[in-house]
C-alpha cells in the first residue's frame, strides 16, 4: 500500500465501489482526486484515431492511479477504466496536498514511488522501441512486475491477455503468442491454465 488507508481516511478519503468496465476518469478531464486501489484492478488506456485501444498500464491493489497529475496543471492523457471489480479510496486533491504537507515522510515515499515508476516507464519505452518482438514483450512484463513486491521468478501473475500485450507493444497477437511460447520453453515464464506467471 503506497499510503496507509487509515491516514487517507483521516483526511476524508471515501471508499468507492466500481464494476468492471466503469470509467473512473476520462482523457482531458482535470484531475481533482487522488485514487488508491484497495482491491481489483484498473487499466489506463487511450484510443487512437482508428479506434484501436492502447493500454499503458494495468494497476492493482495498493497502487495509486495517475497521482503525478495532482502536482501539475494538465488534464488526464488517459482513461482509467475498471479492469476487475474494484474498491478505491478517493481523496480530494486539496486534502491530498495538505496530507503531504503535514506528513513529510509520506511525501518522500510518494516521491520515491513516482521516481521508481518513471524509471521503469523509461526502461519499458526503450524496450518498446526495439526492432525485436521478444525485447518489447519482455519490457512490458518487466514493467508490470516492477510494481510487485515479490520479484522471485514466476511469482507475478500477469493480468494481461496476449491481445493486450500486443496493444501495448504494437505487435500482432500471433507474434506475441509465438514469443510467449518461446519464453516458456526458455524458462523465462510459466503458463498455467493459459495464464502467464513471470
Amino acid at each position: 500500500m503506497l499510503i496507509p488507508e487509515a491516514l487517507l481516511e483521516s483526511y476524508g478519503a471515501t471508499t468507492e465501489h466500481y464494476k468492471k468496465g466503469d470509467t473512473i476518469f476520462s482523457e482531458f478531464e482535470t484531475p481533482k482526486n487522488y485514487y488508491q486501489i484497495i482491491s481489483g484492478s484498473i487499466k489506463l488506456n487511450h484510443y487512437n484515431e482508428q479506434g484501436k485501444e492502447l493500454i499503458f498500464a494495468i494497476l492493482s491493489e495498493g497502487l495509486s492511479v495517475c497521482e503525478m497529475l495532482l502536482f501539475i496543471d494538465h488534464t488526464f492523457p488517459v482513461n482509467a477504466v475498471v479492469f476487475e471489480d474494484a474498491m478505491v479510496l478517493r481523496l480530494s486533491k486539496e486534502k491530498f496536498i495538505q496530507m503531504l504537507d503535514d506528513h513529510p515522510k509520506v511525501a518522500r515515499d510518494v516521491n520515491n514511488f513516482l521516481a521508481e515508476r518513471l524509471y521503469q516507464k523509461y526502461i519499458m519505452l526503450e524496450n518498446n522501441s526495439s526492432l525485436y518482438a521478444n525485447v518489447r514483450i519482455k519490457g512490458v512484463l518487466d514493467y508490470h512486475k516492477s510494481f510487485s513486491q515479490d520479484q522471485k521468478p514466476y511469482s507475478y501473475y500477469t493480468p494481461l491477455t496476449r491481445q493486450q500485450i500486443a496493444a501495448m507493444t504494437g505487435l500482432r497477437v500471433e507474434t506475441v503468442i509465438r514469443n510467449i511460447k518461446t519464453f516458456e520453453k526458455e524458462g523465462i515464464l510459466k503458463i498455467v491454465k493459459g495464464k502467464i506467471y513471470y
